[in-house]
């Protein structure tokens, strides 16, 4: 039905339409509509396309490294052609050419993704919900009393490490190198925005939480144990939003572990589901 070919930068814009049919109907990360994350994750020099008689790219798949040296694997149908087996064409495709075992990135889930992924014997072993807040209705959270914030600079980059060690300490698979590491990913992470990122601390300069925030993102949310269920993490989401709005954006986004309780929180400040983001594993 498609004829498929490998995938080169010509592609990209292709792709990127192709993502924003996926993203219309299914959700999911929105950077399927960046440029720059298609190339990335599509044009991997093992990476294939199916078009139509037209020509449109209606299908992609692509094989890949993680940081860790890990072969990945990921792909796109659009849901004109869902349901006709190009999904399993895709998977049989990065079956023959991964050369191993495999971990498939998902960045849109789609029900038709989901059972074809379980029916050739992959799970999920991570999942998260992307969330998107309009920014029309910004909510307003009192800053605690005896808190104050402040920005990431070179002076405060010490407090904002001990605040994710204290906020995510007890978390399961956190161990001593994990601060160490998440503060070098911090100044690395594409569009940080320091000006935005804050460390909370009382008045005895103790670490109370953090924010870290990049360009439309609030990527990390931490509250130590001590200041859980004060408002603060609250009243971090509801600053940094105004800050975003600040920065000229009409949408803000935030990615929360399917299982993590504090989705209630940001759906009570108005950010709203849109869609999965998950890694599956064979099993």
């Amino acid at each position: 039905m498609l004829e498929w070919s490998a995938t080169t930068d010509a592609d990209v814009g292709a792709l990127v339409r192709l993502g924003r049919a996926c993203l219309e109907r299914d959700g999911g990360l929105p950077d399927l509509a960046d440029p720059e994350h298609m190339r990335t994750s599509f044009v991997t020099g093992q990476a294939i396309c199916g078009r139509d008689e037209l020509g449109d790219v209606l299908a992609a798949a692509a094989i890949g490294r993680d940081s860790a040296g890990g072969r990945t694997a990921t792909g796109l149908v659009d849901p004109a052609v869902m349901g006709q087996g190009v999904g399993h064409e895709l998977a049989e495709w990065v079956a023959r050419h991964a050369g191993g075992p495999v971990r498939f990135v998902m960045d849109s889930v789609s029900p038709e993704s989901e059972s074809l992924l379980v029916d050739i014997g992959l799970h999920r072993v991570f999942a998260e919900t992307i969330m998107r807040h309009s920014l029309r209705h910004v909510p307003v959270v009192k800053v605690p009393d005896d808190i104050v914030t402040l920005p990431f600079t070179d002076d405060t980059s010490e407090a904002f490490r001990r605040a994710y060690q204290e906020a995510f300490g007890d978390q399961p698979g956190y161990d001593e190198g994990s601060a160490r590491a998440w503060g070098r990913w911090l100044r690395e992470q594409r569009g940080f925005v320091p000006e935005d990122s804050r460390v909370a601390m009382d008045r005895s300069g103790h670490v109370a939480g953090f924010v870290t925030v990049s360009e439309g993102w609030i990527e990390e949310v931490g509250v130590v144990p001590a200041w859980r269920g004060r408002r603060l993490g609250a009243h971090l989401v509801a600053r940094t939003l105004t800050a975003i709005e600040k920065q000229g954006h009409t949408e803000a986004w935030l990615a929360v572990d399917c299982r993590n309780p504090a989705r209630s929180l940001y759906e009570r400040l108005g950010f709203r589901s849109h869609g999965t983001r998950a890694l599956y594993d064979q099993r």
